[in-house]
């Protein structure tokens, strides 16, 4: 199956535990998704499927995608991904692909997200510099500081830390743990926190880092969370 699946974050939220832990997660919507496109090795040089979710209108979608979509008998789609995988001889154009297909509980995953856009901001608010001290006697406190060394090099080198642009930047957060799925609602709870802004599209892929020891050791810390788990409507 594909590595991966396009969603929409919803916000969030906290679940309980059996012992009345208190755990927050985020709510991912993930509608039903559709293989738009095939790509082999020997047509396009690598193998991948191409995945499309959330209905577009068709006056607001471009002819030659319109006609890219009618070809394979599917709607108009707003968003789509490229997801590799090794073997596609088992995916079709058109075919759907829902969470359960990708995903189960307890799966550490990778959610990629554009982070929220602040502008220009300052040193201390970019970069989570201290800043001077607060007291009388300072003129300075929120400033960056010096930039530069005299003589030599008698110029400011690349990459300096400093005041600009901040956020509005692909974020991909690694190792997320799954901790339920609620495959009526096309919602998945993922631990902790994911890049974004509420109805911002992420793509959930399985995690590219899972098979290291350090994850490893984290799911068996982590396998209470799946087992004790207080379902919607249960009582404690």
């Amino acid at each position: 199956m594909p590595i991966g699946m396009i969603g929409r974050k919803l916000g969030m939220t906290q679940v309980f535990l059996k012992d009345g832990t208190a755990l927050p997660v985020t709510a991912l919507e993930i509608p039903v998704n559709y293989v738009v496109q095939i790509k082999t090795v020997e047509k396009d040089g690598y193998s991948a499927i191409q995945v499309g979710a959330f209905e577009e209108k068709e006056k607001n979608t471009p002819k030659p995608m319109l006609i890219k979509f009618q070809k394979v008998g599917l709607k108009p789609l707003k968003v789509l991904k490229e997801f590799k995988v090794d073997d596609v001889s088992s995916f079709k154009e058109g075919q759907q692909l829902i969470i359960t297909d990708v995903f189960n509980t307890g799966d550490l995953v990778d959610v990629v997200g554009t982070s929220k856009g602040r502008g220009f901001a300052g040193a201390m608010k970019r970069w989570d510099f201290a800043g001077f001290p607060r007291s009388h006697g300072h003129r300075y406190h929120r400033a960056v500081g010096a930039i530069g060394n005299r003589t030599d090099p008698g110029r400011v080198w690349k990459g300096k830390k400093m005041p600009g642009h901040y956020g509005n930047e692909t974020v991909r957060v690694q190792g997320l743990l799954i901790v339920d799925i609620i495959p009526e609602k096309n919602v998945i709870l993922v631990k902790g926190s994911v890049p974004g802004p509420s109805k911002g599209i992420v793509y959930v892929e399985k995690s590219k880092i899972s098979n290291r020891k350090s994850q490893r050791l984290k799911l068996q810390k982590l396998k209470h969370i799946n087992e004790n788990l207080v379902k919607a409507g249960e009582e404690v």
